[in-house]
């Protein structure tokens, strides 16, 4: 009896062990709609109207706030990276988004 008992409950553990859920992916389609969201956020200045005043990456900041909440951390590190490359060459090439406040 005590026997029956015991693989009666390895058998309620292979039943559980089976429904768990594997590790969850994410589609590439939104890993490349996220890689160019942020892209764009790093594009994204803000200049006061001062004549000789530098902008300022708000968009950098706002991006690091939100890649911060990404739960893989090898996509965090792209997207880390994916800002710091926008945002350095909005800055040197004529691209992006300023936005100018008077």
């Amino acid at each position: 009896m005590i026997v029956e008992h015991v693989s009666i409950s390895n058998m309620a553990n292979i039943k559980i062990a089976s429904k768990r859920k594997s590790p969850s992916t994410e589609k590439d389609t939104l890993f490349f709609l996220k890689v160019i969201l942020y892209f764009v956020l790093g594009c994204l200045w803000l200049q006061f109207s001062k004549i000789n005043s530098v902008p300022i990456p708000v968009g950098l900041v706002f991006g690091i706030l939100l890649v911060a909440h990404e739960h893989f951390q090898i996509d965090r590190k792209i997207e880390y990276a994916v800002l710091l490359i926008a945002t350095v060459l909005s800055f040197i090439a004529p691209i992006g988004f300023v936005l100018k406040i008077s």
